[in-house]
């Protein structure tokens, strides 16, 4: 049987006490499938790849999903605190929140909805989906030996339809009630250093953003609406001033009437790291200024238009709750958003997510969260193995690789489980290794019936 090398069991003894000993022995064994195992990654894909397929009582392998008491919210805090040790020691930490479906159907999977598939769907092309909705949260943080940000993924939640909250009678939580959970969850678990959330413009909601700047220590930057309300901050009241306290001072020109004023002042800057670690040369224009409208909160915003001298993209708006903050940190930050897009595209390529298939609610409710939190788990392993880049990366003839991405990383990892078993060499011929013919057979299976 395979089993975790000394120098990566290291890692995951961090997650010992969440199971009881019996538990932390089939889950030990379901991690190693998880990361052996090609294309599905469902619980039998993972025994047959450590040589389990006969075993009689595989059952308990699925109840470490479906029936053991253990708690996916430790194991998170568990991981980040490892992520944060081994990558941001000191500093801000970035954090980027999207959501994103996972594509599934059945009867039996009640927290299934309709919603509209990112991927497939365009401005003019509305494509709808049949699955679960999982809002990530990510440590947007930069890997030395992949000389890149990556997005690492540590705590994902579910975020259920509303017409399954309509079964259960209860009130349906929108996906930024949720960020908002997330958010004030991380300030609790992270006293003392500061936070910075990251998200797209589905976020860029009045009451969300007024609760996160009320937060000591951290704040969230979003797109703009280009025809934003803005407004002068509150003047300072006068003592004994009768009337009721403003609440917004003056109306100011919107980011869209900006753009179209001859008389706005552009400042230009060259950005290092844009989209493909590419510097480009921006011009901007900031204000700090009141965003809201009658009847929500009026929320205290710096705020800043780019626009592409050349032409190449459209002129975009971004805003951050902090005032204090940049316009370089607000772009530097933003940009890193687009790491997790990266890491949902690859954590579908190379950990199965959407090939599971488990019915069972509290099953569901981990296993997704659980291969997510495996690219985390497979980075932090790489780390501990990576000598450079250069012996990381796989190249060819026909194909020139630079710079080691995720594939690479598992790679690195595998090589480590496989080699675990001890080789017999040859003594006459020192190129020759002898195999186990058990190691032998499950090699040749995975690879034949490799998806």
């Amino acid at each position: 049987m395979l089993t975790l090398p000394a120098e990566l069991s290291k890692l995951t003894i961090a997650f010992q006490p969440l199971f009881s000993k019996s538990v932390w022995k089939n889950a030990q064994d379901l991690l190693v499938g998880a990361i052996l195992a090609p294309g599905k990654r469902t619980v039998t894909a993972c025994l047959r790849v450590i040589g389990k397929s006969h075993d009689p009582h595989f059952q308990n392998y699925h109840r470490v999903l479906n029936r053991a008491h253990w708690s996916t919210l430790r194991a998170s805090r568990i991981l980040l605190h490892l992520l944060i040790g081994t990558f941001v020691p000191t500093g801000e930490l970035v954090f980027g929140l999207d959501d994103t479906i996972e594509r599934r159907r059945g009867e039996k999977i009640t927290a299934k909805g309709i919603y509209r598939d990112p991927v497939r769907s365009s401005h003019s092309h509305l494509v709808k989906a049949s699955g679960l909705r999982w809002l990530s949260c990510m440590l947007l943080a930069n890997v030395s030996w992949a000389g890149a940000i990556w997005g690492l993924p540590f705590l994902t939640v579910l975020c259920p339809s509303a017409r399954y909250y309509e079964t259960k009678k209860r009130r349906h939580q929108k996906l930024t009630e949720r960020a908002w959970q997330t958010i004030a969850l991380l300030a609790r678990w992270l006293p003392g250093r500061s936070l910075v959330f990251v998200t797209d413009s589905s976020f860029a909601v009045f009451r969300l953003l007024d609760k996160v700047r009320r937060l000591e220590d951290v704040s969230l930057i979003t797109r703009l609406r280009i025809d934003a309300q803005l407004y002068d901050l509150v003047p300072q009241r006068e003592a004994k001033q009768p009337g009721r306290p403003r609440v917004k001072g003056a109306r100011r020109l919107s980011p869209e009437q900006r753009l179209q004023d001859r008389k706005t002042r552009w400042k230009k800057r060259v950005l290092e790291h844009w989209y493909g670690h590419q510097s480009r040369a921006v011009e901007v224009y900031s204000e700090i200024c009141l965003w809201g409208t009658s009847g929500k909160p009026y929320v205290p915003i710096r705020w800043v238009l780019v626009r592409d001298p050349n032409g190449e993209f459209e002129p975009q708006a971004f805003l951050s709750t902090s005032p204090s903050h940049t316009p370089e940190q607000i772009l530097m930050w933003f940009v890193r958003r687009w790491r997790m897009e990266v890491t949902f595209e690859e954590a579908r390529a190379h950990l199965g997510i959407e090939t599971q298939r488990q019915w069972n609610d509290l099953a569901i409710g981990r296993s997704t969260p659980l291969l997510f939190g495996l690219f985390s788990l497979v980075t932090l392993k790489a780390n501990s193995l990576a000598r450079d880049a250069e012996s990381l990366v796989r190249t060819a003839a026909w194909y020139a690789k630079e710079e080691p991405t995720f594939s690479d990383a598992i790679a690195l990892v595998r090589r480590c489980l496989w080699s675990s078993y001890h080789f017999e060499m040859s003594k006459s011929k020192t190129d020759i290794v002898k195999i186990p013919r058990s190691l032998l057979e499950r090699l040749t299976d995975a690879m034949c019936y490799a998806a």
